[in-house]
């Protein structure tokens, strides 16, 4: 199977990773035939969980092989992994802004975004879209690098990439859709929407792949830009979440399992 996939060209290759990535987030979603409700305390350790396998993911597979990349070039190498993470972050904070969305047990009053009258439901659904954005063009860059023949860009680091995002991605679903139950749709609809928040990932994937592949001199800032907006996810949205309801405990350790599996999967295949 994985020598189908090297065989296709790299736009193909992020498609179909990406791909992966929604598949596994509708598994997540998917939850709600079997589960009305997830007790808070496994929900923010899944939510830590998520964090922390992003945190991983952000060096080992985007900022690590940006700095290696950047060696070569005529400028320091920090230079563009330091522009390309603030502009991710800066990027994420700007669609922060203006894409309506409400987070997990918040009222519909502190909804963030520009101001609409749009359902409760459809702001939830919103929330978890806005963090598969990064994720989708973190795996879509990864791909498109491979296209510059450097050492530091590998298939298997891509695709160990693919694999760790898609397995924070089944919380992921799981917190979209079970939510969604409780709100009171049905749980035909509750996974349809639940895995409908994964959607962005190949369109973001086939993006990021594109960009790179087309504009090599900014393989460096693009991994870079991934990473920060993966970073900002992490820490505006998914650590404050799971922490929210006192238990930090359990969304610490969460995070912790999640760096690790995270950092195993990228040093171990990668």
């Amino acid at each position: 199977m994985f020598d189908a996939i090297q065989s296709l060209n790299h736009t193909l290759q992020a498609l179909v990773a990406t791909l992966f990535t929604w598949f596994v987030t509708a598994l997540g979603a998917a939850m709600v035939f079997f589960f009305k409700t997830i007790k808070r305390k496994v929900l923010d350790g899944m939510l830590g969980f998520a964090a922390g396998v992003m945190i991983a993911a952000s060096f080992w597979s985007l900022l690590a092989p940006a700095i290696e990349m950047a060696e070569a070039g005529p400028i320091p190498a920090w230079i563009p992994a330091v522009v390309g993470f603030l502009a991710g972050g800066i990027f994420l904070r700007i669609v922060d802004k203006i894409l309506p969305h409400l987070h997990q047990g918040l009222p519909t009053s502190q909804a963030e975004g520009i101001k609409t009258s749009w359902q409760r439901s459809i702001l939830l659904i919103l929330a978890i879209t806005l963090h598969n954005i990064p994720e989708g063009l973190a795996v879509g860059v990864a791909f498109g690098a491979l296209a510059a023949n450097l050492p530091s860009a590998s298939f298997a680091g891509a695709v160990t990439l693919a694999l760790g995002i898609g397995i924070q991605n089944f919380p992921e679903g799981a917190a979209v859709s079970v939510p969604l139950r409780r709100e009171g749709f049905s749980r035909l609809k509750s996974f349809w929407f639940g895995q409908l928040s994964g959607i962005v990932e190949p369109i973001a994937g086939v993006i990021g792949a594109l960009a790179v592949i087309s504009m090599r001199a900014i393989l460096p800032y693009a991994l870079a830009f991934a990473a920060g907006a993966m970073i900002f996810v992490v820490v505006e949205e998914l650590i404050p979440e799971s922490q929210s309801d006192g238990n930090t405990d359990i969304s610490t350790m969460g995070a912790m399992v999640g760096f690790a599996v995270m950092m195993a999967l990228d040093v171990g295949l990668g």
